[in-house]
């Protein structure tokens, strides 16, 4: 498979610190042209087809310089992109960012209403697009990794990328997660085509996974049937017994004590009213469920354990992951970033992209001249 139409996962340690001033502003630089290039030759889409590659995104924050495995590549990368870029003259705009700019998202995606000339239809999508890709890898993906990064990609034509990030505290890695309009032919089933990274979780739920259709399905129907009968399964104590044995098989190496809050399915009082709210409004879909305010990873773990304990209908607990230096890192790593030979890759690119721009203008006027020449002739 052509890996530049893949999308998928990234898994990095993090680093602490910032890329210092020098370096982030050749980042931007460099980025800026890279960019321009790949838009001159194949247009804005096929960025947006390599940003989603993790692979290619990897590659790239390398050539810019910055630590070579770290997760400062993402958000570093990030930011120099959305410097870089001018939505009006590259017919991309950048939204979101890390912490408090990955909530502007929405916002920003609105204002490129008017500069693309989308309709309010258009834009709803996109919003529900950038909404609905940070809710299924923070609660439907539960391998531990919580979102703090979340940028989103979009062309002047409506197609989008998003690449964001997600911190796991305990192992401290990264996880970044790529994503491409062009490849999502729904959002709850196998979004991501391509996942690589070099940590497996051991015990991850997958409900965007092949194997989790019947478990998406048996969630949604233990939500459309008055949800007061599941109440039994969220007491705070379990009995041991036949039932309580047979939870071995949602998970291997699950170890059960006298005492086991199966996977931390136990719902407060206030927790189950939203199960409840959500009977009332009867969505349609398992989409239409998970995007449901107050439906997070607690509430979907707690559905899909019950529809394999009650049904056998098991959810995926497979973790969906598969397991280049240019100018050094900022720590020194592989080696220092040697100023002038950066300097010089700019310029170079610059200056390719400047002679490109010349010769199709040459080549503009040499076409007009020829239907001035065609026109005397008649």
């Amino acid at each position: 498979m052509d890996m530049s139409s893949r999308s998928g996962v990234a898994n990095l340690p993090l680093h602490g610190g910032r890329a210092p001033r020098w370096l982030f502003q050749r980042m931007v630089k460099l980025a800026g042209a890279v960019t321009e290039a790949i838009i001159y030759e194949y247009g804005p889409e096929e960025f947006l087809t390599r940003v989603s590659d993790p692979y290619w995104f990897q590659a790239f924050s390398c050539v810019l310089g910055f630590d070579w495995h770290s997760s400062g590549t993402t958000t570093t990368t990030c930011g120099a992109l959305k410097t870089a870029i001018n939505p009006e003259e590259h017919g991309i705009l950048i939204a979101g960012g890390k912490g408090r700019a990955s909530r502007r998202t929405p916002q920003e995606i609105q204002g490129a209403g008017e500069l693309f000339s989308l309709s309010t239809a258009k834009l709803e999508d996109l919003v529900y697009a950038s909404k609905i890709s940070a809710k299924i890898d923070n609660s439907c993906i539960q391998d531990g990794y919580q979102l703090y990064h979340h940028v989103f990609f979009l062309t002047e034509r409506g197609d989008w990328s998003v690449v964001q990030q997600g911190m796991n505290e305990s192992t401290q890695y990264a996880r970044r997660y790529h994503w491409l309009s062009d490849s999502v032919e729904t959002y709850i089933n196998e979004p991501h085509n391509g996942i690589c990274c070099d940590l497996k979780e051991a015990k991850t739920l997958d409900m965007t996974a092949d194997q989790s259709f019947h478990s998406r399905q048996t969630s949604l129907d233990l939500i459309l049937d008055n949800p007061e009968h599941l109440k039994k399964y969220f007491q705070k104590k379990v009995d041991v017994g036949a039932e309580q044995a047979s939870l071995d098989a949602f998970c291997p190496q699950l170890t059960l004590p006298s005492h086991h809050p199966v996977l931390n399915t136990d719902l407060s009082p206030k927790e189950f009213e939203i199960l409840h709210n959500a009977w009332e409004l009867q969505p349609e879909s398992y989409e239409e469920l998970i995007s449901l305010q107050g439906m997070g990873p607690k509430k979907i773990r707690a559905l899909a354990l019950i529809s394999d304990l009650v049904y056998g209908d098991k959810p995926s607990w497979e973790d969906p992951v598969k397991y280049s230096f240019t100018h050094g890192g900022k720590d020194g790593f592989p080696y220092p970033v040697n100023r002038e030979v950066y300097d010089h890759s700019i310029e170079t690119l610059q200056e390719s992209l400047q002679q490109a721009r010349l010769e199709k203008k040459d080549r503009y006027q040499a076409i007009k001249r020829l239907e001035k020449l065609i026109k005397v002739d008649n």
